[in-house]
């Protein structure tokens, strides 16, 4: 079989697309490229449309090789990749909706974003106006003796955003779940085409409040990559700096989450009290508690001074101090890992297939983490490691979490050790040839992709992929023979994003 880079060359090069090339191929290799993700030895790592075209980016695992594929589509239609390849079901979906490009014998042709309340279809393509209404979607049908379905969501109780969940059970345990999302769509493709470079960053950092850092990182490296521009030193390390920062917090905030949906609630007030203080320091030093607008194409908007730098340094010398204890009492607690041990198990081969990042590939034995592969800059001369668990379980979640703390708590001690002097951001040049750039940067919840065409300044079209579009699926199948009541220990332990999917 041909290589990645074998199949790129068959095509029509799209020029100036950095880092990675782009070509335009026919419906043969398309298709090919169909069999290679189902075979496993390449990974689906986005899949976007617009009005006349579908774009795919893949991975060759072997190779580490990255490339974008793209297929005109003539008579609006093209080859279902989803067919051969499931977690391309749910984006081909999406393209539909958007863009009313048809995805030719896929084997769901419901809609997915669109529930019937926009007004018009197809949006971004050729809109037509719309009279469908949400209560026309069907879900799929469980048959068998003394099933019963109970519908969950998509409101639901505290603060939390709106997702519906329709389980089929039999007593007690689940016989499958089916996911319905959608419910905050906010537009982010229709509101990033046309706009500038500084409103585009902004909406990035917007698309899921608790990766605004990562979302902001991933666009301005596709800006950078697009237009060759150098980010000044001292701006690379800090970006690493609130990276892992937003990782630290988050860890610590699901690592009592979960311990609290398995009714250990003193586990969760000792972590939030560990995750407070990381935004308290986040404040003092970037001047916001998530550090939202912080980083920019080009570099950084505000430097780290002496009175940031200690603050940094206190918090994570409070969480090195307490964090310890509270593995020991997560590792103790006989009722807790009963709740945890061997619940919501996603296999070796899901993860593979589904291409998970993060906690829940790393927690089902795969290694992927892109500060490592492709990797970028100042990771490649950091010392950090990427735990790996095979077991699969919200327990082995649980502590691809407490590992990933603590290799964070060293990066940003390195990082602080090390953080060199000099500007904090270089000019993007406001008129420019159209071009075309990416980024992939490792969010705490795994690898977040940009894809941007810019022209003259502005964005001409955006395509942003959060890591729980290839992990909410794995959750229906993690859930599948365990009860109805371990569904939110489940959920939790995922903690996939609602609006990063529903961008």
């Amino acid at each position: 079989m041909p290589s990645l880079i074998d199949l790129v060359l068959t095509g029509r090069p799209a020029e100036h697309h950095a880092p990675w090339r782009r070509a335009i191929v026919d419906v043969e290799a398309w298709t090919l490229v169909a069999g290679e993700l189902a075979s496993g030895r390449w990974s689906l790592l986005g899949l976007w449309g617009e009005q006349a075209m579908v774009h795919m980016a893949v991975r060759e695992e072997e190779a580490a090789e990255i490339a974008v594929l793209s297929l005109e589509c003539a008579e609006r239609r093209f080859p279902s990749i989803g067919r051969h390849h499931p977690p391309a079901l749910r984006p081909e979906r999406t393209i539909t909706d958007l863009f009313g490009l048809a995805a030719e014998g896929s084997p769901d042709v419901r809609p997915w974003l669109d529930h019937g309340e926009w007004g018009v279809r197809h949006p971004l393509g050729d809109s037509v106006a719309s009279s469908c209404n949400s209560a026309a979607y069907t879900f799929l049908s469980a048959e068998g003796p003394g099933l019963h379905q109970i519908a969950v969501g998509p409101v639901h109780a505290g603060i939390i955003e709106p997702g519906h969940f329709r389980f089929s059970a039999s007593g007690e345990t689940v016989v499958r779940l089916e996911q319905r999302l959608g419910y905050v769509h906010k537009g982010i493709d229709g509101l990033m085409a046309g706009a500038d470079i500084d409103r585009a960053v902004r909406l990035a950092g917007r698309v899921s409040g608790d990766s605004t850092v990562a979302y902001a990182l991933a666009f301005s490296q596709a800006v950078e990559a697009a237009l060759g521009l150098k980010v000044p030193s001292r701006a690379v390390w800090l970006r690493a700096l609130l990276a892992e920062l937003e990782r630290l917090a988050n860890h610590l905030g699901d690592i009592g989450a979960i311990c609290n949906d398995a009714s250990f609630n003193l586990m969760q007030a000792h972590c939030n009290v560990l995750r407070e203080g990381i935004l308290r320091a986040a404040d003092i030093a970037f001047g916001h508690r998530l550090m939202r607008d912080i980083i920019v194409p080009g570099g950084i908007v505000r430097d780290l001074d002496a009175s940031g730098r200690a603050a940094i340094r206190a918090t994570l010398g409070d969480i090195r101090r307490r964090f310890p204890a509270l593995i020991e009492l997560y590792d103790n607690t006989a009722s807790l890992q009963d709740r945890t041990v061997a619940t919501g198990i996603v296999t070796a081969a899901l993860a593979r297939q589904y291409a998970a990042g993060g906690y829940v590939g790393r927690a089902s034995g795969r290694t992927f983490d892109a500060r490592r592969s492709p990797g970028y800059a100042p990771y490649d001369v950091l010392r950090f490691e990427v735990p790996v668990l095979d077991d699969g379980d919200v327990n082995a979640r649980v502590w691809i979490r407490i590992r990933e703390v603590e290799q964070s708590l060293s990066l940003t001690g390195q990082i602080l050790d090390r953080l060199p002097e000099g500007p904090l951001h270089v000019p993007v040049p406001s008129e420019a040839a159209p071009r075309e750039g990416m980024g992939l940067v490792e969010g705490f919840r795994g690898d977040i992709m940009v894809w941007l065409r810019l022209s003259d300044g502005r964005i001409d079209r955006g395509y942003l992929r959060d890591p729980s579009w290839f992990q909410w699926p794995l959750l229906e199948a993690a859930i599948e023979n365990n009860i109805v009541a371990d569904f939110p220990l489940c959920n939790k332990s995922f903690n996939c994003s609602y609006s990063g999917h529903d961008v």
